[in-house]
């Protein structure tokens, strides 16, 4: 045999015994793994495969000022068995299939039939998505091992569109996106617990059962000063405002000036916070922070308290305004909302005059005009508690120009936020004290203990009480007859505000689209409430008065009606404006006689016969209560009788308003001709006249120095 031969066979027996060897070597490693090193790869390998789930915390309620529960969450439960636990017997599986199906609508064979089809050895079977709170008690009265129950949450707005943009809202992933479910996300969330699960080597999930778990801490409550019924009444009168007045859209906010508590805040068109996504994205707006207008003649109230302070002006200063409404200040055209003739400042504030309002402001330094204008809030946010606030914008003065000082005092060349609005009228209203508002009045813990307190925080005087005793008359003479807000009054009840008009700008310029506007306070002696009402773009008309006034005059109603104290204060007060003063009857007729009776609220009981009027059973002046019955002696005209006569009252340099008093009270008739102030009058004063007869008078709006030389002669 060869070398070569011999070699080869060598070679074919060294490969032999190696393949041979390799799966001895192989059967020893593995018998040594499992002998020695067995328990310890075992633990790295279950080390790994252990993983932790989130589970999620209960998301805290939120609660109106009386505890109605707002905003809770739905609780719906994930029913899953594990048919693998050691020692599970048949009949524990059916008593967990037969308990289930007395709470759904499914049969046992069809859970049977789930379990059946379910991998091999799988371990986390799920049965029902979501089961009732009694079937989860029902499930885990059981006692069994098998039986895998998770519970999962869904936020529940339980009166829908209510209070939206104040509450909020949250995303799928159960966050605040906006309002109070933002600013106070980390509260309401509370802290997560965890559960140990185990993940399989593509990654899937499995529930342990009896594994470890870390209870999560559930997140707390919010108890807001928002009151539910107040917010329903402000919403409901809001949609039918800017429905009827064929509005963009409006807004509302009621505000308890002594402490800064937000009652309601609302904005129309709204949303459902259970459907977000169903609706406009600009209708999830919160308009009552987050719009920034020029407020226009609501604004006034910044003028009219750096000009008293300021002592630029007193109250019965007179102000003769153009007979055609319009000046010229700085080339551009300063107008009124009709002519307004002569008027003390009292009236420049009750009749809303922009031109005496300008000249007015314009005694005042633009930097002392400025620092008023900042220390009734605006130029900075209000410190609300609520997400999304703007500050609006205010030049500093080194910026103005020769216009921004008049117009800023009508409202325009600034823009501010309708809460800020509410917050300088509720300084007005508060002794002069800027509060900072407020929508979270508590938080409390699961527990039902409070944990935090709200306490109403004074930010600054603003205004001195001396300077709203003066100018109170003013804004309560807004609300009457011959103010701008005849339609915010109400019986019974004293009322201050203001109205506003303002033209908005748009794409650079002024366009013929308003903004109408009123702010109200009352009762005036104590006010409890300030309320705002902002229509934007309304289509019937353009003034506040007009559209907004009734909307706060419909709202204060409802909200009266809610409040008892304010119910007997009210009954009061009407009281009172039922007593009626008796006019002088003596010398009219009849039918002119009962006419003046009726206007007044009194009746008439006539006693004899003939066309006119000799005589009353009250004196001209006496005080009685409404519908009163006014006994008048009748007889026939005698030209030789002194009794049909009265001397005429001398007129001159009195209001229109104030003339036709005097005469009425006298027992005349009056012919008016032009408007303003009494310049001359037919008969003059002095004059005998049949009672009954017509005064003719006629009025225009006189120059300063005639003004000032009548208010001279006056006593």
């Amino acid at each position: 045999m060869s070398d070569s031969v011999k070699k080869t066979k060598m070679r074919i027996l060294v490969v032999l015994l190696l393949v041979l060897l390799l799966p001895i070597a192989i059967g020893v490693q593995m018998v040594r793994i499992q002998m020695f090193e067995g328990a310890e790869l075992r633990g790295l390998f279950d080390a790994q495969a252990i993983d932790v789930v989130s589970i999620p915390a209960q998301r805290g309620n939120i609660l109106d000022s009386r505890g109605r529960i707002l905003v809770s969450n739905n609780v719906s439960y994930t029913v899953a068995i594990d048919p693998r636990v050691p020692n599970t017997r048949p009949e524990d599986i059916g008593k967990i299939l037969t308990t289930l199906g007395k709470h759904t609508r499914s049969s046992e064979a069809s859970y049977r039939q789930k379990i059946q089809q379910a991998p091999r050895q799988s371990r986390y079977i799920v049965l029902e998505r979501s089961v009732s709170r009694d079937a989860y008690n029902d499930l885990r009265a059981l006692g069994l091992r098998n039986v895998i129950l998770e519970e999962q949450y869904k936020r529940r707005y339980n009166y829908d569109q209510l209070a939206a943009h104040v509450i909020g809202y949250v995303n799928h992933e159960i966050r605040g996106m906006m309002g109070l479910e933002s600013q106070y996300d980390k509260v309401l969330r509370g802290q997560d617990g965890e559960q140990q699960v185990q993940r399989d080597r593509l990654g899937r999930i499995r529930a342990i059962v009896g594994a470890p778990r870390r209870h999560p801490v559930q997140g707390h409550t919010l108890k807001t000063t928002i009151d539910a019924q107040i917010q329903a009444i402000a919403e409901e009168e809001l949609r039918i405002g800017v429905e009827r007045s064929r509005a963009k859209h409006g807004t509302v906010i009621v505000m308890d000036p002594r402490t800064g508590a937000i009652k309601a805040m609302v904005n129309y068109p709204t949303f459902n916070p259970n459907a977000p996504a169903t609706s406009d994205t600009e209708n999830r707006r919160n308009f009552a922070i987050s719009d920034m207008i020029e407020p226009g003649s609501t604004f006034k109230l910044v003028t009219a308290v750096a000009a008293i302070e300021q002592n630029v002006v007193k109250m019965d200063e007179l102000f003769e305004t153009p007979s055609n409404g319009v000046k010229i200040i700085y080339g551009q055209a300063m107008r009124d909302h009709d002519p307004l003739g002569t008027l003390d400042f009292s009236n420049v504030i009750k009749k809303s005059s922009n031109i005496a309002t300008s000249e007015v402001a314009m005694r005042l330094k633009k930097e002392t005009f400025y620092q008023y204008a900042r220390n009734l809030g605006f130029g900075s946010t209000t410190g609300i508690d609520l997400s999304s606030e703007e500050s609006g914008r205010m030049q500093r003065p080194f910026n103005w120009s020769n216009v921004t000082l008049p117009w800023m005092s009508i409202g325009y060349e600034v823009q501010v936020t309708p809460l800020q609005m509410v917050m300088a009228y509720g300084a007005f209203a508060n002794d002069g004290y800027l509060m900072r508002p407020y929508i979270v009045d508590e938080i409390i813990d699961e527990r039902g203990n409070t944990i935090e307190k709200n306490r109403p925080t004074r930010i600054r005087r603003a205004i001195k009480p001396e300077t709203i005793r003066t100018l109170m008359p003013a804004f309560e003479g807004v609300v009457t007859e011959d103010g701008t807000a005849e339609f915010a009054r109400i019986d019974g009840i004293a009322i201050g505000g203001k109205t506003g008009t303002a033209q908005k700008y748009i794409d650079g310029q002024y366009r013929t689209r308003y903004r109408a506007s009123f702010i109200g306070f009352y009762p005036t002696t104590e006010p409890r409430y300030v309320v705002m009402v902002l229509i934007d773009e309304p289509r019937t008309s353009i003034y506040g008065g007009f559209i907004s006034g009734p909307i706060f005059r419909r709202i204060t109603s409802r909200i009266m009606g809610m409040d008892e104290n304010m119910q007997r204060e009210t009954v009061e007060g009407v009281m009172v404006m039922n007593e009626r003063k008796v006019p002088h009857l003596a010398g009219l007729t009849r039918n002119r006689a009962e006419s003046l009776l009726r206007e007044v609220g009194l009746r008439p009981d006539f006693q004899g016969s003939g066309d006119l009027v000799l005589g009353q059973n009250y004196t001209a002046g006496d005080t009685v209560e409404r519908g009163t019955r006014i006994q008048l002696t009748l007889g026939n005209y005698s030209a030789n009788s002194d009794v049909n006569t009265l001397p005429v009252p001398d007129l001159s340099g009195m209001s229109m308003r104030q003339a036709l008093a005097k005469l009425n009270e006298a027992g005349f008739t009056a012919n008016i001709i032009g408007s303003g102030t009494v310049f001359a009058q037919f008969p003059r004063a002095g004059e005998h006249l049949r009672i009954g007869n017509e005064v003719t008078l006629r009025g225009r709006a006189r120059s300063m120095s005639e003004l000032t030389s009548i208010a001279a002669r006056t006593p």
